[in-house]
């Protein structure tokens, strides 16, 4: 399957350009959009929830994985990388730098391919899903391999707002494994406790592991996001 991991929004033309794309060019292949909302612009948020989300997919699954606020410039590189048996391809921009650095396996390529019409604004559909398309169906990598380097050195938990979904629960950048329950999380001025499940908590802000893996803070049927008045890089504090 091609993975759709985005911040095109599913408004507009582009999930569907780059769909048609990819039908055309790999028509057996099962199109599934992931995100189409990730942070716009914000290779940063994107690259903890790629790498929380992506190990829920089966081997071999392709990720286009594109959140390129420097679209045209190619000041980021275009890269195929083979992490743990599944394929990515997108913008070296640190989207990608997460994900590697908690696999096992990396192997990394420059994409040196270019079609014949390019546009400017828009390489996922003209670049990038091709490029899918070719891992899709067999053809060898267009580009020459090269050694991964981690770029950015953000931290391995990022203790922030990273996506807030339609219920306006805010997903940060913290693995739950090495954060015991007892610690209350101080977001906004005002301090956060653990609960298991929605239906555990009342109708003040609660902290639980989601189903990802990741700390996200949350209101029983309410919006966390519009109680604490988070956003996109809110600051989320730990404390014991």
């Amino acid at each position: 399957m091609i993975i759709l991991y985005t911040d095109y929004s599913l408004q507009g033309p582009y999930i569907g350009q780059v769909e048609a794309i990819l039908y055309q060019l790999s028509p057996k292949e099962k199109v599934i959009r992931l995100f189409a909302d990730l942070p716009r612009y914000n290779p940063k948020a994107s690259a903890y929830l790629l790498a929380a989300c992506a190990t829920a997919f089966p081997e071999g699954s392709i990720f286009f994985a594109v959140v390129d606020p420097g679209v045209g410039s190619f000041s980021d590189k275009p890269v195929v990388l083979k992490v743990d048996n599944r394929w990515y391809v997108g913008p070296d921009n640190g989207l990608f730098d997460l994900l590697v650095r908690q696999s096992d396996i990396c192997e990394c390529w420059k994409i040196n391919w270019r079609p014949e019409k390019l546009s400017s604004s828009f390489h996922g559909r003209d670049l990038y899903a091709p490029v899918c398309a070719m891992i899709a169906n067999g053809i060898d990598i267009p580009g020459e391999k090269i050694q991964w380097n981690d770029q950015h050195d953000w931290p391995d938990d990022l203790a922030e707002v990273i996506y807030i979904d339609a219920f306006g629960n805010c997903i940060t950048g913290i693995r739950s494994f090495n954060v015991d329950t007892a610690t209350v999380l101080n977001v906004s001025g005002k301090k956060i406790l653990h609960a298991r499940t929605f239906s555990a908590a009342d109708k003040n802000p609660f902290w639980y592991e989601n189903s990802s893996g990741l700390i996200e803070v949350a209101v029983n049927q309410g919006s966390a996001a519009y109680n604490l008045g988070l956003a996109i890089g809110s600051v989320v504090n730990m404390e014991t």
